[in-house]
């Protein structure tokens, strides 16, 4: 086993603590004694117990002490008492991450498919060892109601077909996880809460940077006051678009460009890693009029983000630039910073801070590199499971479209844009501590 296999998800825990060391020698002596920062912090979470828990298995540790301590995986679930989904949408988020990603879960699996192409439904279905009878096209969807086994719907469909699917769903009595962003209009946001509501199922928006540990660590740090004061972030989710026929450049279909597309990240990561709600924004937007590719949507967006302590967020994103995923958290003591972020993979976390001899050094955390899919849908499976609300739920969508709609009217009149606070948390309970 090599060493990044034998790193033990307890040094993520271990290492949110180290921000409490001056030095790379005490920083090192915390994530020595994770173990112990780990027990206590699973006890406070008691409540939370984990499905088949009663199962998990425990093994002795072999390494010296001075080794970081090793976990074994699970507890999982048997296929039997797992949550199945239907994954509605045969894309390539879906082929190339979320189907894949059942491979990890420790509670889902996917039971059910929907597409618009029948073959590339069979084929999958197939590998996945789904039956032919559990493959249905768009016209078909409300079949899914009497599918044995289906308790939950994944909606990973053009931004503007979100609302008719959580609907229909919702009526059909079905738990559903949408993803980002979750709609093309407030208003459509606000139907999809209501309906599920009525309904009396789950919604959970699927924000998957809020499940990853990376992102996690760097909340925590900024919530212990690690950083000191908060006071700006620095972040950049930009690509560059190639297909000018593909749906993420129909306004249509999409809602916009750059900016609820991959934006969005850079936005909600100033919104949770915070912990404030923007109070105002200034936006200007490029949409050249000589790339066919842009003819309906941006190409290009930066964004001023202010909130009411004074933190500030600053934000670009595109459509039309070689890829660069960027953040960076500046707080008066220290800044914690993600390069790359916001990917499925490969994100790097680090810190700096003043050592005992009083210069600048770069900490980089240990922290294993997880199925970020495989993470928030077993998040969803336990909230279907016992009934707690998403972490993510319908409100944290809306209130991402608010500012996105803000972001538009700030570019379009060359003004900065006041935005209401949310009337109540946009987000559910706090997630329970990281293994």
């Amino acid at each position: 086993m090599d060493d990044k296999a034998r790193t033990s998800t307890a040094a993520t825990v271990s290492d949110v603590q180290a921000w409490t060391a001056t030095s790379r020698r005490s920083f090192l002596r915390t994530v020595a004694t994770g173990v112990a920062a780990a027990a206590t912090l699973g006890g406070a979470a008691g409540a939370q117990q984990k499905p088949g828990a009663q199962n998990d298995v425990h093994l002795s540790q072999i390494d010296a002490a001075t080794e970081v301590p090793l976990k074994t995986p699970g507890p999982f679930l048997a296929p039997g008492k797992r949550i199945g989904f239907a994954i509605v949408g045969l894309g390539r988020l879906s082929l190339d991450q979320i189907l894949p990603a059942f491979a990890t879960s420790k509670y889902c699996k996917p039971v059910a498919l929907v597409s618009g192409d029948a073959e590339k439904g069979r084929k999958l279905a197939a590998q996945y060892g789904i039956p032919d009878d559990h493959v249905t096209d768009y016209a078909g969807y409300e079949k899914l109601k009497g599918m044995p086994g289906v308790d939950a719907i994944y909606i990973v469909l053009p931004n503007s077909m979100h609302k008719e699917f959580v609907l229909r769903g919702a009526a059909i009595g079905k738990h559903i996880l949408c993803e980002k962003p979750m709609a093309t209009s407030v208003a459509d946001c606000e139907a999809m809460i209501d309906a599920c509501k009525k309904a009396n199922v789950k919604l959970m928006i699927a924000y998957r940077q809020q499940y990853e540990a990376m992102n996690r660590t760097l909340g925590e740090a900024v919530k212990s006051g690690k950083l000191g004061k908060l006071r700006s972030m620095l972040a950049t989710n930009s690509q560059n678009e190639g297909d000018p026929t593909q749906w993420r450049l129909n306004r249509a279909l999409a809602g916009g460009g750059c900016i609820p597309d991959v934006g969005i990240y850079c936005l909600n990561a100033a919104r949770f890693l915070s912990g404030e709600e923007p109070d105002e924004v200034f936006a200007t937007t490029l949409q050249p009029k000589d790339d066919p590719r842009f003819k309906e949507v941006e190409s290009h967006c930066s964004f001023v983000l202010r909130f009411p302590s004074g933190f500030i967020a600053t934000c670009t994103t595109a459509y039309d630039v070689h890829r660069s995923t960027f953040l960076r958290l500046e707080g008066t003591e220290r800044w914690g910073e993600m390069s790359p972020a916001f990917g499925y993979h490969g994100s790097k976390l680090r810190f700096s801070q003043l050592n005992e001899a009083k210069k600048e050094e770069v900490v980089e955390p240990s922290i294993p590199d997880k199925d970020q899919f495989a993470t928030e849908m077993d998040h969803f499976a336990e909230c279907v499971m016992t009934g707690r609300e998403p972490r993510t739920p319908g409100a944290e969508g809306l209130q991402d479209h608010r500012v996105v709609d803000a972001i538009y009217q700030s570019a379009a009149t060359g003004r900065s844009v006041r935005i209401a606070a949310p009337a109540g948390p946009t987000r559910g309970p706090e997630l329970p501590p990281m293994e």
